[in-house]
């Protein structure tokens, strides 16, 4: 009896980190960090938002007590904005942000991120998405131009290389054998 095993499939999550106007002169340590912890960085970004782009931003945050100071602090400085991906990101970025307040974080998860960088409940150093749909907004704010789509997996990839990047190897493969060029490595790369 042959026992089939369905192929891995390797499902890649982005989620939205900041680092806030406080640390970034910290950004080439906690990038280090990032990459040490699985991280790719897709995309990066350093800017200084309006208060009138942090409210935006954090518009679920809109009416409650500490809002005029957080739209005050993220738009203090400049912050850098990072799209990071892996697989879990969004569980794993939170994982090690640790808690959102870095005063409860020094004392229970004192290796994390905010234990480490953040000096309050205000000030945590860093920013990480809740969850999948605040994920995509965050990212769409912060980088409008980013496509944001779900890696195809399985049929669906199949379907994609067969529809778009099948015919343009085949028609570029069948022009380079009409053309038959006599030193096909001139102008590009080493001989073998």
């Amino acid at each position: 009896m042959e026992v089939s095993m369905p192929l891995p499939q390797i499902y890649v999550e982005k989620t939205l980190a900041l680092i806030k106007p406080d640390i970034v002169d910290k950004e080439e340590e906690i990038r280090d960090i990032i990459l040490r912890s699985g991280f790719t960085i897709i995309q990066r970004r350093k800017l200084h938002l309006s208060p009138e782009h942090c409210s935006n931003f954090y518009v679920e945050q809109y009416g409650k007590l500490f809002f005029p100071n957080l739209t005050a602090y993220m738009s203090s400085g400049p912050l850098v904005a990072m799209v990071l991906a892996r697989h879990n990101a969004i569980s794993y970025w939170k994982d090690l942000l640790g808690p959102p307040n870095s005063l409860v974080a020094k004392e229970t998860h004192p290796d994390s991120l905010r234990a480490i960088y953040g000096t309050d409940e205000l000030r945590n150093a860093l920013h990480g998405s809740n969850d999948f749909a605040a994920s995509e907004r965050e990212i769409r704010f912060m980088f409008p131009e980013v496509i944001i789509e779900p890696i195809p997996i399985g049929q669906a990839a199949k379907d994609y290389l067969n529809l778009y990047v099948t015919p343009t190897l085949l028609q570029g493969l069948t022009e380079l054998c009409k053309q038959k060029p006599e030193d096909p490595y001139v102008g590009g790369g080493a001989r073998l």
